[in-house]
């Protein structure tokens, strides 16, 4: 493994602290394959600074419903910062799914304030 002086690699827990996740979860995303870590002659992971700032962004869509399959189909975009037209298309139809979720929570948010409305007036 070659490295430049510039291109310092970090290990498992320093990605996993500086993104806020347990070590276990990079891991996980190793396995889905959206990290591939270098390895050292001893075979520990190594990762690029950068990493840190992936990982978030795999959380955050992981948390907005995308599985890990649909993230791998973004991960080319995170490197050269373009999408082809099928990855702007997955993109939309994603972002359509997650609308919809924000709107039925809204919905029972609003339907939510009316019971509390009305238990207030009714003690």
């Amino acid at each position: 493994m070659t490295t430049t002086a510039a291109e310092r690699l970090i290990r498992i827990g320093e990605v996993a602290r500086g993104a806020g996740v347990s070590v276990r979860a990079v891991r996980y995303y190793e396995e889905q394959s959206l990290l591939v870590p270098r390895r050292s002659p001893s075979g520990q992971r190594l990762y690029r600074p950068d990493t840190v700032t992936l990982v978030r962004f795999i959380q955050q869509m992981y948390a907005a419903g995308l599985t890990s399959s649909r993230i791998a189909e973004l991960l080319p975009c995170w490197d050269s910062g373009h999408t082809d037209p099928a990855q702007r298309a997955m993109l939309r139809a994603e972002r359509e799914r997650i609308q919809a979720k924000v709107d039925e929570l809204r919905a029972a948010l609003d339907r939510l304030d009316e019971v509390i409305a009305i238990t207030d007036s009714h003690p």
